[in-house]
C-alpha cells in the first residue's frame, strides 16, 4: 500500500502523519507542487517483458505527461536484490540531492521510499506499483530502494542526458526513517 509520512526535520524519527490513501497523499503532496497519481497499463504486460513492451503498455499515460512537462525521453530501469551494483546504487542516492529537471518515476512493479525536505518537514513517500511521482526541480530529496531492491521503473527526462545530481552534503536521509524501516 501507499503511504505517506510526514516529519518534521527537528525531529525526524517522530511521524507527525501518516496517509495511505491515494487521494489524500496526491492532495497533499500537491499543496507543494509535487504530483502524485495512479497509473494503469493500457495494454497487459507480463514478466519478461521488454523495455520496448513496458513502454507500450504505458504511451498514453507518458505522452500525455510528456506534453505537459516537456520531457522528451522515458527509459525503464529495474534493480532486483541480486544485483551486483545495488548497494552502490543505493548509498548513491540515499544522499540528499537536487536536479535541475523534474525528477519523474512511474512504478511498474515493487516499491521504493522518495523522500523531499520541504519547507522544515521530511515527506516520505512510499511508492509502489502503479504510483507515478513527480518531484519537480529544486527540491532536495533522496531515494532508498531498501536493501534488497525489487522495482522496475519508467523514468521521464528532458535531458536526454539522464539522471544528474546536485548533492547537498547534509546528512538528514540518516535520520529518518528508511525503507527498510517503514
Amino acid at each position: 500500500m501507499s503511504k505517506l509520512t510526514l516529519y518534521s526535520e527537528q525531529q525526524p524519527t517522530n511521524p507527525i502523519n501518516i496517509v495511505t490513501t491515494t487521494n489524500e497523499i496526491a492532495e497533499i503532496l500537491q499543496q507543494v507542487g509535487v504530483l502524485f497519481e495512479k497509473w494503469h497499463a493500457e495494454i497487459p504486460i507480463q514478466a519478461g517483458d521488454d523495455q520496448a513492451q513496458i513502454l507500450q503498455a504505458y504511451a498514453g499515460s507518458i505522452q500525455a505527461l510528456q506534453k505537459i512537462g516537456g520531457y522528451t525521453t522515458s527509459d525503464v530501469v529495474s534493480l532486483y536484490p541480486g544485483h551486483p551494483d545495488k548497494d552502490a546504487f543505493r548509498a548513491k542516492f540515499l544522499s540528499e540531492h537536487t536536479h535541475a529537471e523534474d525528477e519523474v518515476r512511474f512504478f511498474v512493479k515493487g516499491k521504493g521510499l522518495f523522500c523531499l525536505s520541504i519547507q522544515g518537514q521530511i515527506y516520505a513517500v512510499l511508492c509502489e506499483q502503479g504510483d507515478l511521482i513527480s518531484v519537480p526541480k529544486g527540491i532536495t530529496h533522496w531515494f532508498d530502494m531498501g536493501s534488497e531492491p525489487e522495482f522496475t521503473c519508467i523514468r521521464l527526462f528532458i535531458d536526454p542526458a539522464g539522471w544528474v545530481a546536485e548533492f547537498t552534503g547534509r546528512d538528514i536521509a540518516a535520520q529518518v526513517p528508511n525503507m527498510d524501516q517503514a
